[in-house]
């Protein structure tokens, strides 16, 4: 474990990711501004103003063209990245399978927020929600600490296993939220990501290859199980690659993190920056001697439904906590969290499942407390709850 090379900082969510890319110095970065992640180009792109980086910026039209120029770039053996949120990511949905269908190692850094109508910029889970099964790895911050690491371990991921990854922090809450933090020595971050190693290019003119070619109903089905078989092994590639991270940090990151599950009888699912206030919570109400705990999600695809079913399985009373909606269906993380009970525990837990925080609502621990209250006094049943 190596911890002598860091600097203390006191950065926001948005430039920390940019301090970041900054380190990793990509060959090309494709901007289009959307608040809340615009922090993070506008900030990368003074430093290349300052002559700190040499980064190739590409200013685009649209979120489209953004993710568009990356995957050009991706393909011709450049080490491309981008960034966006919320009407953003769906206005480039059209480009996003394409990334994963091409086994392109592009990663896009997400400050997510909710969709309109009506408008809102503020922070919730909708947006990485509705293209959560497109084939993109996505891992959740918690704090400005974890959007900082992930941008790092994101970028190893996605070249590692040769598919893309979204690192994800709640918008303003994270994004905008200035922290202390540790930043790495420029040396050591260039050291861990390396160079790309590039198999296949655009540019090899030497060695002609076509990307996405036209596949039939012969040769379709067994694309699609390839990109399966690559998601299924970024579990043990994320796994390998966070620790090697706490190697050169100091900072443990697992596929979900685990706060006093050992004795609890009552236990919180969450995912992002509200797992720190119902941290807070947890310690509040251990004091009292109440046995509860919490479970928070960092990896959320793949999903590790098998892990988190046995860390969950000796728990009687769970509360999922969704910060995005499925309209006319149960939230996502709870019918996650559903498929891995159901697979890896033989009995049954009672599962209550809310939704908070949608359009940015702040969350308190009064709320938290509240689903701990429903949990102790049996106060649950198959609906969902909101908290507002």
């Amino acid at each position: 474990m190596q911890k002598n090379n860091t600097k203390i900082r006191a950065l926001t969510g948005g430039y920390a990711v940019a301090e970041a890319w900054r380190q990793i110095q990509p060959d090309v970065m494709a901007v289009y501004p959307i608040t809340p992640q615009t922090t993070i180009i506008e900030t990368y792109a003074k430093m290349k103003a300052d002559g700190l980086v040499a980064t190739e910026i590409v200013q685009v039209e649209s979120e489209h063209s953004a993710m568009s120029a990356t995957i050009g770039a991706c393909a011709a053996g450049a080490r491309a990245v981008t960034a966006s949120s919320s009407q953003g990511i769906l206005y480039m949905a059209e480009t996003l399978p394409v990334v994963s269908g091409l086994g392109l190692p592009i990663v896009m850094s997400v400050s997510s927020r909710a969709l309109s109508a009506p408008l809102n910029i503020h922070g919730e889970h909708g947006d990485v929600m509705a293209v959560r099964d497109l084939g993109w790895v996505q891992i959740f911050a918690e704090q400005v600490q974890d959007a900082y690491d992930d941008t790092i371990i994101a970028l190893k991921l996605a070249e590692e296993i040769n598919a893309p990854v979204m690192p994800i922090m709640d918008g303003f809450h994270t994004s905008h939220t200035t922290e202390r933090i540790e930043i790495l020595d420029d040396e050591v971050v260039k050291k861990f990501v390396g160079e790309r190693k590039v198999q296949q290019s655009l540019t090899d003119f030497e060695n002609p290859t076509t990307f996405g070619t036209l596949a039939l109903q012969n040769t379709f089905f067994e694309f699609k199980i390839d990109q399966e078989k690559v998601m299924q092994k970024a579990k043990a590639a994320y796994k390998k690659i966070c620790g090697e991270f706490f190697k050169i940090s100091g900072r443990k990151y697992e596929m979900f993190e685990t706060y006093h599950l050992e004795d609890a009888t009552s236990v919180i699912v969450i995912m992002g920056a509200t797992g720190g206030t119902a941290k807070d919570v947890v310690d509040k109400l251990r004091q009292q001697g109440k046995k509860v705990g919490l479970l928070s999600v960092k990896l959320f695809r793949p999903f590790p439904y098998e892990e988190i079913g046995q860390a969950l399985s000796h728990i009687s009373r769970i509360a999922v906590l969704d910060r995005a909606i499925s309209f006319g269906a149960y939230p996502p993380l709870y019918q996650d969290i559903v498929s891995s009970l159901y697979h890896s525990s033989s009995r049954k837990p009672d599962l209550a499942s809310y939704i908070y925080g949608l359009g940015g609502r702040d969350t308190m621990q009064k709320d938290i407390e509240k689903v701990f209250q429903d949990l102790e006094d049996g106060e649950i049943d198959n609906k969902v709850k909101y908290l507002v």
